[in-house]
């Protein structure tokens, strides 16, 4: 999201400033949070601790897709022509760095897919073969040419007990096994949480980095395959990778890596470096990326909660298309190579809290994150005007980078204007930058507080104006305090 304004009517008392709405939310704005109540900073009382489960060895990594099953012998082909030189050019360019901090970066749009779009098309596509376990399988592999990723939209009305389904790229070895049981629940959830219509039927594939990707069915012998009520209707058709959108192959983005520092070359970042992770989401068939922080709770339970912004994540149905990636930076300092230890975490999340008044959306993981990840702590005390603070996050889905300024004032923001405010009333930190700067695809990303020796989050990026072209711009985070006693320390610190 991108607010236009400059630093001078940001510092005019009562300025509205102008902000470009980026999409997302749709929900109407809510009852202001209750006001903090003003503490010393020091306060041990208002933080929860980051907790580094290697530390003791408390975190199971999660158990990779099962591969016994094997493949499905043949996998009738859908192919999608290539999108139009014109327009693919225009998408990258949408794609590219710009000047504006904050807005959810798009690298996919949503392309039909006829041949699939309703149940019989489907079912007629399937040839069944049966397996040595007594049951059948069948599959599809969708090709979108000239794609750099493909995430499957499957609209799921029925499917009969005992169905599994898993998706891999016919040129890979990577299996995604999710059981149809686990997919229903998905769908089950975007119903309860209140979403509708064809969203709220649809389960999102992961991507295998390429053109193609294979949905395969397994029912059980007996199944009724009149049951078997789902389509693909519609694929998300990746026009740039997640790890090209910032490359100089698409634009001039040497300007930005001259102000954004790598946060490999900050080993005392290290922590906080592994509790925060590029996020990548589908909302309407288009995908984008956005960055979100991994919070530990007071029992240190090792459940997932995952803070991001509202504008990025603001309803179950996007929140079940969820891919998290970890340890995404790079090998070394200023290294462009990725860091081996990268790893994608599927399965998608559950969105708990959603608030636009302070673009906070709270979510838990539906898998275990890797092992080697951290828990950020954080702090919901009142966090004071010129304070020091550094931001984590992955702009234009770069590998990380890292950012260090101060809390200039206190602000009101929407998706589309800004206006000054104080510690009292206002909902958002507004931070000035020394050092780096924030972009597109480092929106939802978490800002740290240090007390002491260690970091504390204490708000969730919404957007600004600052970049590496306009250094002296402001940006403006959703403050985590006003979110934490309105609700989530229903989650993090809940009464005994």
């Amino acid at each position: 999201m991108k607010l236009q304004h400059s630093m001078h009517w940001l510092c005019a008392a009562g300025a509205a400033l102008l902000v470009a709405a980026c999409g997302g939310g749709g929900s109407s704005e809510p009852a202001p949070a209750p006001e903090p109540t003003p503490v010393p900073i020091d306060s041990a009382t208002n933080r929860i601790e980051p907790f580094d489960p290697s530390l003791l060895r408390a975190l199971r990594s999660a158990d990779p897709a099962s591969h016994a099953a094997g493949r499905a012998p043949r996998a009738t082909p859908v192919r999608l022509g290539p999108l139009a030189a014109p327009a693919l050019q225009s998408l990258q360019k949408k794609a590219a760095p710009n000047q504006g901090a904050g807005m959810r970066q798009q690298i996919g749009l949503a392309r039909a897919v006829t041949a699939t779009a309703s149940s019989p098309g489907l079912r007629d596509q399937l040839q069944w073969s049966p397996t040595e376990r007594g049951t059948q399988r069948a599959a599809i592999s969708f090709e979108a040419q000239g794609a750099q990723g493909v995430r499957l939209g499957l609209l799921v009305r029925a499917l009969p007990a005992g169905a599994t389904l898993r998706f891999y790229a016919q040129a890979g070895e990577a299996v995604f096994e999710v059981s149809g049981q686990d997919v229903l629940g998905t769908i089950a959830r975007n119903l309860q949480a209140g979403d509708s219509g064809d969203a709220a039927h649809t389960y999102w594939s992961p991507d295998f980095g390429g053109a193609e990707t294979t949905l395969e069915l397994e029912l059980p012998a007996s199944a009724d395959l009149a049951q078997l009520d789902i389509a693909v209707p519609t694929l998300s058709h990746f026009f740039v990778s997640p790890d090209r959108v910032a490359q100089s192959s698409l634009t001039k983005v040497g300007e930005a890596g001259a102000c954004n520092i790598d946060v490999s070359c900050r080993p005392e970042y290290s922590s906080e470096s592994r509790s925060v992770a590029r996020l990548l989401f589908v909302e309407n068939g288009t995908t984008f990326l956005c960055t979100g922080t991994l919070l530990n709770d007071t029992q240190s339970s090792t459940t997932p909660y995952f803070l991001t912004a509202h504008h990025c994540i603001s309803t179950q149905s996007v929140a079940s298309s969820v891919t998290t990636d970890w340890f995404y930076r790079s090998a070394a300092c200023n290294s462009s190579e990725v860091n081996a230890g990268a790893q994608r975490l599927n399965g998608g999340a559950t969105l708990l809290y959603a608030q636009a008044a302070t673009d906070t959306a709270f979510m838990r993981l539906n898998a275990a994150p890797p092992a080697g990840i951290v828990f950020a702590g954080s702090y919901y005390g009142a966090v004071n005007e010129g304070a020091y603070t550094a931001g984590i996050h992955h702009p234009e889905g770069d590998l990380q980078k890292l950012s260090e300024g101060s809390v200039k004032q206190f602000d009101n923001c929407t998706l589309e204007a800004c206006q000054v405010s104080t510690q009292q009333d206002g909902r958002f930190l507004t931070v000035g930058w020394d050092v780096g700067t924030v972009e597109s695809g480092s929106s939802g990303s978490g800002l740290f507080l240090p007390i002491g020796s260690k970091r504390y989050v204490v708000g969730q990026l919404l957007g600004g104006s600052a970049s590496c072209q306009n250094p002296s711009g402001y940006d403006h985070y959703g403050r985590y305090d006003l979110a934490f006693q309105a609700a989530l320390k229903n989650w993090l610190k809940p009464a005994p």
